[in-house]
């Protein structure tokens, strides 16, 4: 009963269009997906932070700085 190509009344094309937005979704979309493990912060992402906090002052920074520079540079 209107058989036009399509498996029970479009219900095919409607399939396609939920994989496409399951896809979307978990590709597309900027949000995080729960229980993923995060990126681990650097070491300088953690001095720059502190830094912007006020935590330490200009002087610590660029002295901590210095030291992680030249560590991972040393290495």
């Amino acid at each position: 009963m209107f058989y036009n190509g399509y498996h029970f009344f479009g219900m095919h094309l409607v399939w396609w269009f939920i994989w496409i937005m399951l896809l979307f979704w978990i590709f597309a979309l900027p949000y995080p997906i729960p229980f993923q493990r995060g990126m681990k912060e650097s070491a300088l992402d953690i001095l720059q932070k502190r830094f912007a906090t006020g935590e330490i002052t200009k002087e610590e920074y660029q002295e901590k700085k210095q030291i992680l520079e030249n560590g991972a540079n040393g290495r």
